[in-house]
């Protein structure tokens, strides 16, 4: 009775064990989730006209595929979000890193600074990563990490959550 016992526990373990390395698998092929620190003063953050330009050292090639989800995220969270050639006061500084992992994968970071333009004072700022397989499509990666690090904007401050 006891024998059979710890069988069925071994089996239901390992059952369990497997069903989290199949999850675990196939949201890594999916991107995998997504870490997300930010950090703010903790007051209200006035919205207005803003514009998304680029991180010092970021290239207009690498820019291009940020633009688009940085500025959806922007405006569904009431700012209004002006064309590339627009002077405002509040800026979204932005900036994508990849870098490549001796195992074929991928971790791509996405960070955004909210600042005001005059004196460069930061409201808020924030990066999201994940990791994925080498090949995964570039846009789709950085639009979810959008996706996550505005999500419950402003979010808790200092704090790394993980966004599936």
């Amino acid at each position: 009775m006891k024998k059979s016992l710890a069988v069925s526990a071994i089996v239901a373990v390992a059952l369990l064990g497997g069903c989290e390395s199949l999850r675990t698998e196939r949201s890594y092929a999916l991107g995998g989730e997504v870490q997300v620190t930010r950090t703010h003063l903790g007051q209200p953050i006035a919205r207005g006209e803003i514009r998304v330009e680029p991180a010092a050292g970021v290239t207009a090639v690498n820019f291009s595929q940020v633009t688009a989800p940085v500025e959806r995220e922007l405006a569904r969270l009431g700012w209004t979000v002006s064309p590339a050639k627009a002077t405002t006061e509040q800026v979204a500084v932005a900036r994508v890193a990849e870098t490549t992992r001796a195992n074929g994968s991928v971790v791509t970071e996405l960070a955004v600074r909210i600042q005001r333009r005059s004196d460069a004072t930061v409201a808020w700022e924030g990066r999201a990563q994940s990791e994925s397989r080498a090949g995964a499509d570039r846009g789709a990666t950085i639009d979810r990490l959008a996706s996550a690090l505005f999500r419950d904007f402003p979010g808790e401050s200092g704090r790394t959550i993980r966004v599936r």
